[in-house]
């Protein structure tokens, strides 16, 4: 909610010393904003109120005696009460602005009206009443009652000194909410009619019960001339004309699930249509369309609608559609497109900012096919044909902040296939260029919720993951609003990369470059799939570090600022130190790294979740895996040069390991390490244990003596990486407490830790 109020002036008087008294308010806000979920419902308003208030501090409640409101010209009067309990509250509310003025109605009108009101003549009379009654608590469930009326009576509109005004506005709207329950919604508008001229006029009754299953009662007919509708109105922008003429009638219920639609009969049609607006010097014209409805059932199966024929000209250019569909059961449809149209410059008629392309589409496409024909695999019986062609398309998508220029695209339709012969695009500095096809897309339009399959193969110079982030700038303004409301919780964080769940497609990826979080991932490629919602990686292998790693990945979006993953990683013979500084990951889990140099190997598999910035939250890390050291040398490590400083053995302070697997495995922020054994000069020392990923040791190490290794020396090393500490002829080690993590909120409850000193004796005896 939000409410931005300038040239706030208040003033209120009463005995505040009393338990019950009466508060008297006189207020007046020059300009006031009011916008709840995101939707303004005032806008620079002027207000006045001369209100009295009785509070009882005892009850917590308050008695509205006297409310009156000025809202620019409309006044409102407040009366009710509404009293705070120990479980929620009660409220009886009555709004009210009886017997106003047309005029004074529209005043509550955006400020962009105002010159309009200034040189339009409004008459007539209005009724307004908006009553909140009841109880909220939210143990048993309870909720006020919203009703709402509205009345408009004997209202007339002229524009400036218009010959043909709007005369005989009627309008009776009453709109229930019981218990706050859309599914109790009702509508009721008993009247909606309006004359224009001698013969021109509008008349509409509508009512409506529900919202999922919705019952339905209307009967919309009208004959109007848009031209005299347009100089009434006074639309100075736009310049609309041609012959609208409605008669529709619907009587049943609309319940998908129960395949009901009500029964309807009647169509609206336009002959001689002509669009122009102030935003670009050509207009769309010849604007000619006559679509029917019929179900006489009451059922999807008995519907059928017709676009019989639809078509305009826009800058020499015709556009033809003839369409028709029935049998919403099992959809049979047939239709006819064709026509050339210049995208980017209709969207300068309609103002539409940001579009600085000049799109083009070319069409002349047939399609008569039935749905089952598709899923059941009856493809001979499809009749669809034809292309589709376009070029600098500017495309949107509420799941990443950018935008897609389509560069170029070339869609042929064969019958259950729609080819993509060419397809170029850009989203930010990433680039794609498609080839294959996709099933099924004429059902897929025709599903409320379809899912788009298909084979590509998708070749690209760059693929930027982090412009692809939901948080991430973008020019792209239709997202989410879970999306703007993370922004706004955490400005600061990229979000991660979101999923569509309507796609199952796969591809066969070859990428130049892959930029991820700082990392640029060369030559990628294998395959790769998006399946409701989830991205899967199989036989994939990219260059980085001067290495080739083989990766088998899933990857799922949760939220805005969470996703999970698993992945198996394999990666043969690179540069350990160039991994420790180049890999952020491999820094975390190979720490020991930092002194290492030589050649080696990795195959591990690893799951867990990515935070708000699409980095791992350690803590919720499973995996298990192996490290073969092919040839390090180990210089400078603490761990090794204090064991051999403990021991007396140099031989221990930079160890060669040659042809070692180092087995692994990770939970809870711990890396728990299985015995290996290398030889260090005559010794064979042993290591095992537990370390954290914040650099916690409990390490048992083994000395093995010459000739052979049978005798040993024990040594247990605890501390921290930075600070080992080393104890000979020892085996009591200092057990790390492991961390818990909530996979549920994505939360690390508590960090792994040190056992205190005085538990560890009693778990030893």
């Amino acid at each position: 909610m939000l409410v931005d109020a300038h040239g706030f002036n208040y003033v209120g008087k009463g005995d505040l010393s009393e338990d019950v008294f009466d508060l008297r308010t006189d207020a007046d806000i020059d300009s006031i904003d009011f916008y709840y979920d995101r939707t303004p419902y005032l806008k620079k308003k002027k207000l006045h109120a001369d209100l009295i208030t009785r509070i009882n501090t005892n009850s917590l409640s308050f008695v509205l005696q006297k409310n009156e409101l000025k809202i620019n010209e409309l006044p409102v009067k407040f009366t009710g009460l509404f009293s705070i309990l120990k479980d929620g509250y009660k409220i009886d509310l009555d709004a009210a602005s009886e017997n106003t003025t047309l005029k004074d109605l529209f005043s509550i009108l955006p400020p962009q009206y105002i010159t309009w009101m200034e040189n339009t003549k409004i008459e007539g009379r209005s009724d307004l009443l908006f009553t909140f009654k009841g109880r909220y608590s939210a143990a048993t469930k309870q909720n006020p009652d919203v009703t709402f009326d509205l009345k408009v009576r004997d209202g007339s509109l002229a524009y400036k000194d218009v010959k043909t005004p709007l005369t005989d506005f009627q309008l009776d709207l009453n709109a229930k909410l019981p218990s706050l329950d859309v599914e109790k919604l009702s509508v009721d508008l008993k009247a909606l009619d309006f004359k224009i001229g001698d013969k021109g006029y509008f008349k509409a009754i509508v009512h409506t019960k529900g919202m999922k299953e919705i019952n339905v009662k209307a009967n919309v007919k009208g004959d109007l001339d848009l031209k005299a509708v347009d100089a009434a109105l006074g639309l100075e922008k736009f310049d609309i004309r041609g012959m609208l003429k409605t008669d529709i009638s619907a009587d049943g219920w609309y319940a998908s699930a129960a395949k009901l639609f009500p029964r309807i009969k009647g169509g609206v049609s336009l002959k001689n249509g002509w669009l122009k607006t102030d935003y670009y010097p050509n207009p769309i014209s010849n604007i000619t369309f006559v679509a029917n409805a019929s179900n006489a059932e009451g059922t999807f199966e008995d519907l059928k609608v017709a676009l019989n024929p639809a078509s305009f000209v826009f800058e020499g250019n015709p556009v033809y559609v003839d369409a028709s569909v029935s049998d919403f059961n099992d959809m049979f449809y047939k239709a006819r497109i064709k026509g050339e149209l210049s995208i980017g410059n209709i969207y300068k008629v309609f103002a539409q900012k940001g579009l600085d392309v000049s799109g083009y589409a070319n069409a002349d496409l047939s399609l008569d096919g039935r749905q089952s024909y598709a899923t059941t695999g009856q493809y001979d019986k499809l009749n669809n044909k034809g292309t589709i062609q376009l070029k600098n398309i500017k495309a949107t998508s509420e799941l990443f902040p950018k935008s897609f220029l389509i560069k170029e695209g070339l869609f042929r339709f064969q019958n259950e296939k729609m080819w993509f012969e060419k397809f170029a695009a850009n989203y930010g500095k990433s680039d794609f260029a498609l080839n294959g096809y996709l099933l099924n897309t004429i059902n897929y339009f025709l599903e409320s919720k379809g899912t788009l399959a298909g084979n590509f193969s998708l070749k690209s110079r760059l693929i930027n993951v982090d412009e692809f982030m939901a948080l991430k700038p973008g020019e792209n303004k239709d997202r989410k609003s879970e999306v703007e409301y993370a922004k706004e919780d955490h400005p600061k964080m990229s979000g991660v990369v979101a999923i569509p769940h309507n796609l199952n497609v796969s591809l066969v990826a070859d990428a130049d470059k892959v930029s991820y979080n700082g990392l640029l991932l060369n030559n990628l490629k294998g395959k790769v799939g998006l399946s409701s919602g989830k991205l899967i990686l199989e036989t994939t292998t990219f260059d980085i570090i001067g290495c080739k790693v083989g990766i088998d990945a899933t990857y799922d979006d949760e939220t805005p600022l969470t996703a999970n993953y698993s992945a198996h990683f394999r990666a043969k013979d690179f540069d350990v130190q160039r991994a420790y500084k180049e890999i952020p990951m491999f820094h975390d889990m190979v720490t020991a790294a930092e002194k290492a140099e030589g050649i080696i190997s990795v195959d591990y598999t690893i799951k867990g979740d990515l935070d708000g910035n699409m980095s791992p939250i350690y803590e919720s890390i499973n995996g298990e895996g192996t490290i073969n050291l092919r040839n390090v040398k180990v210089v400078g490590l603490k761990l090794f040069g204090g064991v051999g400083e403990k021991t007396g053995q140099s031989a221990l302070n930079n160890p060669n390991m040659e042809g070692i697997n180092v087995k692994t495995h990770i939970d809870n922020n711990l890396i728990h390490i299985d015995d290996f054994t290398f030889k260090a000069s005559l010794f064979r020392p042993t290591i095992s244990g537990t370390t954290s990923f914040n650099g916690l040791l409990d390490l048992r190490i083994r000395i093995g003596l010459p000739p052979l290794g049978l005798i040993g020396i024990p040594v247990v090393v605890t501390g921290t990486h930075s600070d080992p500490k080393i104890k000979v002829f020892s085996k009591t080690g200092s057990k790390i407490i492991e961390a818990k993590y909530n996979e549920k909120t994505n939360k690390v409850i508590r960090e792994e830790k040190r056992m205190p000193v005085n538990t560890e004796k009693k778990d030893s005896k």
